[in-house]
């Protein structure tokens, strides 16, 4: 009877020891997918172009390293380019778009130009002047921040210019890079 009994257990060991493998693999799987999600919700992500609202600083189709934790320990910065949650009313839609003005700025548009605090901003990063036409003095409230495109052409950008400042709750992270395509690759 004792030989029966171990010849039924040498018969189960490579099945319970194939079952162990298997669950040590699930829980391996698993792990790595949670892992893989908490990064991408709270860290980085990466965020594609579409359209021409930051031409000539994007173009569409490029892919962005997003950091999407930067914000967790500091506020938005002017000049910084973010990824944000269109606006809109109904919208999924995420705009990228660069903060033109923080709390508290006043934010003007006057024959072509943008003036921060009553003061003409400089912008490198544009190749032409403003034409979509002027914008009253607005001031930026609390919480939130007015971005606009890099694209300055006529109707090249839907920014805060058409929907007002964006909530600081909008914004997901910052782009740090372009990824893709390989000849673009290097910081913003």
């Amino acid at each position: 009877m004792n030989e029966q009994a171990n010849e039924k257990k040498r018969l189960r060991d490579p099945d319970s020891k194939l079952m162990r493998e298997l669950w040590d693999w699930a829980k391996s799987i698993v792990a790595a997918v949670l892992i893989v999600m908490v990064v991408h919700q709270f860290v980085f992500s990466l965020s594609i172009v579409e359209g021409r609202s930051m031409e000539p600083t994007l173009h569409d189709n490029e892919r962005l390293f997003v950091n999407r934790a930067l914000y967790y320990w500091s506020e938005p910065d002017r000049g910084d380019i973010v990824v944000l949650k269109d606006p809109r009313d109904g919208s999924d839609l995420l705009l990228v778009k660069r903060i033109i003005g923080v709390p508290g700025d006043v934010i003007e548009v006057r024959d072509g130009r943008l003036y921060v605090n009553g003061e003409v901003y400089t912008e490198a990063y544009v190749d032409t002047m403003i034409e979509d036409g002027d914008v009253a003095e607005t001031v930026v409230p609390d919480g939130e921040y007015f971005v606009m495109g890099d694209n300055r052409h006529r109707s090249g950008s839907l920014d805060s210019r058409r929907f007002g400042s964006v909530q600081e709750k909008s914004i997901i992270g910052r782009a740090e890079f372009i990824v893709w395509p390989i000849t673009h690759i290097g910081g913003l």
